[in-house]
């Protein structure tokens, strides 16, 4: 599985280097129509993750995964004879609702072989992944640099490859025994079935923790979006700055992701790492603003030591939003809770560029005090409403326990 993973996450870095130059030299489109067909497939995204976890208490997350892929593969077939704005909405919109739901069930797949080792699994498959996205970035520039229509086919059709290698990989691994579980049952345990009338929809105490992990999970847009905007339009670092930030973000997360994962084992480690990462974004933000009027030399090294930051968030960030995710998912919970909590990143994914440029930047240096202010303040809310989801459950197990058998627990 992490083998596939890395295969799709090469291919993915080819056609996020090459989409956006593709849509406006061979399809033609302007800055309107780019900025609208990209706004529409990040909110047809945030659909993918819950259907994919209710599909998966129907299903199995095997074959939905193989059909993700290969239904990217017919999308990417259709953006080769496809040039038309609206037919191009419908297929990007699909893309993208495919590739999200492929994440979700990637996610529940990898939690249900790795089990009590998923922060090591998700350690592995972050370091995997980024090395796959820098794989085919630099895949991407040789097409790039021809630059003809041919040179972009070439680069979808290997896009379109990568899908076809995953769906392979997928197809010759092991599905976990207990269809629908967020985490299967050991080899030789009695499974336990998935219980109905449990939705997360219903849960308010796992909805408040994913309405608090959207925006706690705004590093991703800050590295992506918010430092190269910065540095370009409000500060003097010379604009060659930008590609370090992701050279950077690469080498730290192969480095240290397995020591962050060891760091925040387990769900006590989760809860303590999303506290220290409101105070690591703060502390980032902090430096932005600082390289708001210094000089060229200041400035640069100013965000860089910022983007170190961020990546350091994204590194705990990565850990504790799966982690918690499991962990404080009721016993004998579905994969739709899963489902459900993947969708943060989906919504942070649409809505974090817009909140970066059109309210945090717009504001100023002030701006980005407000921002990291507001992602110290939720995390130690998150961190406290965690610890009280988790002696929660700790405690209906306990009665459970407790009660004679075929006896059910009050609820």
């Amino acid at each position: 599985m992490l083998f596939a993973q890395g295969v799709d996450r090469t291919g993915t870095g080819v056609w996020a280097a090459a989409s956006v130059l593709y849509f406006t030299f061979v399809c033609g489109l302007d800055e309107k129509q780019l900025g609208l067909l990209l706004g529409v497939a990040a909110v047809a995204g945030i659909a993918g993750s819950p259907l994919a976890g209710r599909a998966a208490e129907r299903f199995p997350v095997r074959g939905l995964l193989i059909a993700s892929h290969l239904l990217r593969l017919g999308t990417m077939g259709l953006m080769l004879v496809v040039h038309d704005f609206v037919a191009l909405l419908l297929v990007v919109a699909v893309t993208c609702l495919a590739e999200r739901s492929a994440k979700t069930l990637e996610m529940l797949f990898a939690t249900r072989v790795a089990g009590e080792q998923r922060g090591t699994y998700q350690a592995l498959f972050r370091s995997i992944a980024n090395a796959g996205y820098g794989l085919g970035a630099g895949i991407a520039a040789i097409g790039l640099a021809f630059g003809t229509t041919t040179a972009y086919q070439v680069l979808i059709l290997g896009n379109a490859l990568s899908y076809v290698l995953a769906a392979e990989l997928v197809r010759r691994t092991r599905e976990p025994a207990g269809r629908g579980l967020v985490v299967a049952a050991p080899a030789g345990a009695e499974e336990e079935p998935v219980r109905a009338g449990r939705s997360p929809w219903r849960d308010r105490g796992y909805l408040l923790f994913v309405l608090m992990d959207m925006p706690l999970s705004l590093d991703d847009s800050v590295l992506n979006v918010g430092l190269p905007v910065w540095l370009v339009h409000h500060t003097q670092a010379p604009h060659a700055v930008v590609p370090v930030f992701l050279v950077l973000n690469t080498v730290l997360v192969v480095a240290l992701q397995l020591r962050v994962s060891a760091w925040a084992d387990g769900p006590r480690g989760a809860v303590r790492a999303v506290r220290w990462y409101g105070f690591t974004v703060l502390a980032s933000c902090l430096l932005i603003a600082l390289a708001t009027g210094a000089g060229p030399w200041t400035a640069s090294l100013t965000l860089l030591a910022a983007g170190t930051l961020v990546t350091l968030a994204e590194l705990m960030r990565s850990v504790t939003s799966w982690e918690l995710a499991v962990s404080l998912a009721p016993a004998g919970a579905g994969a739709s809770y899963l489902g459900v909590a993947g969708m943060s990143q989906s919504v942070q994914k649409a809505a974090g560029p817009l909140l970066l440029t059109g309210v945090v930047m717009a504001a100023g240096p002030v701006g980005w005090l407000a921002l990291g202010g507001a992602a110290s303040g939720l995390g130690l809310l998150q961190r406290r409403a965690s610890l009280r989801r988790l002696a929660a459950l700790d405690a209906a197990a306990g009665r459970a326990a407790a009660q004679p058998a075929g006896v059910p627990v009050a609820g």
